[in-house]
């Protein structure tokens, strides 16, 4: 989401390799523990730091009279002429962030709350999105190693309407933000920049150069930029109070790449990109469970619940092939097991994201298997195995007002065929303009976040703490009604909102 300020304009800077570091305001990440479990629920503390993606900060003339680079118009074209990136490196600085009276967001302890819209001084802030820093390099993001392992955290969804998601996710950015890959780049992770995702997101900055290859001055409405920035992507948590998602992304590059818009990055429903865009999802709404998830539900969103994901390995060890992506949740003291789909000739046994899983619902929602095109969970984990940095996001959606994940989708599709209804929420609901004036302050919070070991993180401490608990759990079973599907449609979108998500 681009977040434009009246006066002090935001730009979209992921790959900012050749980008100054302004001097109007310093960096200060903000705070954020997690913490490492070991076998016997023993968890010790980290003390992370989370950094605003370069993304949704201002990008400015670094001299005075710091002029934006880049406004509501487009490229300033005084600093950043069309067809030539390099100029534009040479121009423009990237400035620190003002957390909380910017850009809505802020820490306790372990606990982190994205707030949708901010009100500053300037004008208004849509959304952010922000990612772990080491514990012990502020310079560098923390990489996380997920196979073989469990990966929990709460997150408290209640303040999330239709057309409004938070996002707990991890992608296989750099170490450094491309730092040492495309030097000269003063800023580097410390300033967060180097995002990347399966949907090959097409930031203004790729690379170290501004991404103004084919844009007209000054303003060029029809403007798509020409470099996208894909890698390996697995979201934990897309969602609201009315409905969620988790996915698996393969690629067939290895870390952060460049592609060309319309040769080789990634789009929904193709299979000409390096990514899956769609990946391969699992709605319980959608697979038939309507009644799992969500207000009063089984999982209920009314209040903070635990999300609990285990990365399954062929042969139980760090460097085995991953086979398997389990989930539960907790809630309350009850284990809630994962829902069975609800859809026929999805086998109801299936709780969790295998191959065939993938294979069989892409089948009954007459998607093509572009996920096993492009590798399956071999290469998921294969991306996993050499790590990815944790984002935490919250986001509108204005180009399908988020309907691939909470309403209808596709829209001009019957609602009661199996797949296309995603969510609770009304095929009208998510106009962008709407949420903005209606529910400003939605939020989202996560908190608690802690890795180790398969059984680690649970039983029997759930405390972010070197000392252990003991805690009583109930068990939960859901029990669903299958639905008759009357044949494959083809969806015209999958996973994470199309093409323009960002």
């Amino acid at each position: 989401m681009r977040a434009f300020l009246s006066a002090t304009i935001l730009s979209i800077i992921s790959t900012a390799t050749a980008q100054k570091v302004g001097t109007l305001q310093a960096e200060a990440p903000l705070s954020l523990a997690w913490s490492k479990c070991v076998s016997g629920g023993t968890c010790t503390t980290q003390a992370g730091k989370v950094v605003l993606d370069a993304e949704w900060r201002w990008l400015h003339y670094w001299q005075p009279s710091y002029d934006n680079c880049y406004g509501p118009g487009g490229w300033n074209y005084v600093y950043c002429p069309p067809n030539n990136p390099p100029l534009c490196a040479q121009n423009c600085a990237l400035e620190g962030a003002g957390y909380s009276s910017t850009y809505g967001v802020t820490t306790s302890g372990n606990s982190i709350t994205l707030r949708y819209v901010t009100q500053g001084s300037s004008g208004s802030s849509i959304g952010s999105r922000v990612f772990m820093l080491s514990a012990t390099d502020n310079t560098k993001y923390e990489i996380w190693k997920l196979l073989n392992k469990e990966l929990t955290f709460d997150v408290d969804a209640s303040n999330l309407p239709c057309g409004v998601k938070g996002s707990l996710y991890f992608v296989e950015m750099d170490a450094d933000g491309g730092k040492a890959k495309y030097s000269p780049n003063l800023a580097g992770a410390k300033y967060g920049t180097g995002y990347c995702d399966a949907k090959c997101n097409k930031n203004l900055w790729i690379n170290g150069e501004a991404n103004v290859i084919g844009w007209s001055a000054p303003v060029d409405p029809n403007y798509v930029p020409y470099y996208g920035s894909c890698c390996g992507e697995v979201d934990l948590f897309e969602g609201n109070q009315y409905a969620s998602a988790f996915s698996a992304h393969p690629c067939t590059v290895s870390g952060q790449t460049r592609c060309h818009t319309g040769s080789d990055c990634s789009e929904p429903d193709s299979a000409s990109g390096v990514c899956d865009a769609d990946g391969c999802d699992w709605n319980s709404y959608r697979l038939g469970a309507t009644s799992f998830y969500g207000l009063s539900k089984t999982v209920d969103t009314s209040k903070k619940f635990t999300v609990v994901t285990q990365f399954i390995t062929s042969d139980g060890t760090d460097n085995g092939q991953l086979v398997e992506i389990k989930r539960f949740y907790l809630q309350n003291g009850v284990v809630i097991q994962n829902n069975s789909p609800a859809i026929a000739s999805i086998p109801n046994t299936n709780k969790s994201i295998k191959d065939s899983f993938c294979s069989a619902q892409k089948t009954v929602f007459g998607e093509t298997d572009y996920f096993a095109y492009k590798g399956g969970l071999t290469s998921v984990g294969n991306s996993l195995k050499r790590g990815g940095v944790l984002v935490f996001g919250i986001t509108d959606d204005q180009d399908r007002n988020l309907q691939w994940l909470d309403g209808v989708w596709p829209q001009d599709q019957d609602p009661s065929v199996p797949g296309v209804k995603r969510g609770s929420c009304d095929a009208s609901s998510g106009d962008v303009n709407e949420t903005r004036a209606s529910r400003p302050n939605a939020s989202v919070t996560f908190s608690n976040v802690r890795i180790g070991a398969i059984g680690s993180t649970t039983s029997p401490s759930t405390s972010a703490a070197t000392t252990t608990t003991t805690t009583t759990t109930k068990t939960v079973t859901v029990t669903t009604t299958t639905t008759t599907t009357n044949g494959a449609l083809q969806t015209q979108w999958g996973q994470c909102s199309g093409p323009s998500w960002t």
